[in-house]
């Protein structure tokens, strides 16, 4: 233990640490989304468990990370799961008494696994990078290790953004246009699309961005009216 810790490259560890704060911004968007219709007191454990889940998630995909930017369609997949995630996240809360409090929980925690897993494709090849300048015997160690003390921050920022849901519902549409926002790039950004020079531009990623953004808003926001529309009939 004494070893591991006297070669270890603390440089390494500080940029994993930077890199996971400067990028879970929209992770903590997420998991706050996700959690913001448990009930007060579940929302700590979907935060912890959720944010646990992903971590050992992004563990793995940090193992495999050179592979899976080599594989064409992979970040392309994963836009297209973030859109779906972002417009499920506009819709109303359907609160029925058959729905047990667990199965929410869990959901929750399946949710923010999920997107967690599709919006780490870019900070997970990041880390990687930052590790490569460690012993190659404590990569996956100091990766780990960088993780864990990011924990705390990234379920602080949780805490934070849900207490903004709270107060001001409009947050929920910036956070679900954000998802929107990361799942653009994440598409514009997949290997298939390198064999066509004109999408490889500035212009065509900051389009692909601003796509993804006006999609998840307006396809998200017709579905909402139509959910409100359908429980006033029925309520009617």
């Amino acid at each position: 233990m004494l070893e591991f810790f006297s070669t270890l490259h603390w440089g390494a560890v500080v940029q994993i640490i930077v890199i996971d704060i400067l990028l879970g911004g929209d992770n903590a968007v997420v998991i706050a989304l996700a959690c913001r219709n448990l009930p007060d007191r579940q929302r700590t454990r979907g935060i912890v468990f959720g944010t646990l889940g992903a971590i050992i998630l992004r563990v793995v995909l940090i193992a495999f990370a050179v592979l899976l930017l080599d594989i064409p369609f992979l970040k392309f997949l994963g836009g297209m799961l973030l859109l779906w995630i972002g417009v499920k996240l506009m819709q109303p809360d359907h609160d029925d008494h058959q729905i047990d409090a667990s199965d929410r929980l869990w959901a929750a925690v399946k949710t923010i696994i999920v997107a967690d897993a599709v919006m780490s494709l870019d900070n997970v090849i990041a880390i990687a990078g930052a590790a490569e300048a460690a012993d190659p015997r404590h990569r996956l160690t100091l990766v780990i290790f960088g993780l864990i003390v990011s924990i705390p921050l990234i379920v602080w920022g949780s805490t934070l953004v849900l207490k903004l849901l709270d107060r001001f519902p409009v947050v929920v549409l910036l956070g679900a246009g954000l998802l929107g926002w990361i799942s653009g790039g994440l598409i514009i950004d997949d290997p298939f699309i390198d064999r066509w020079p004109a999408l490889n531009t500035e212009i065509a990623g900051y389009a692909a961005h601003a796509a993804g953004t006006i999609f998840v808003i307006a396809v998200g926001w017709l579905l909402k009216r139509r959910a409100i529309a359908n429980d006033n009939r029925a309520a009617g």
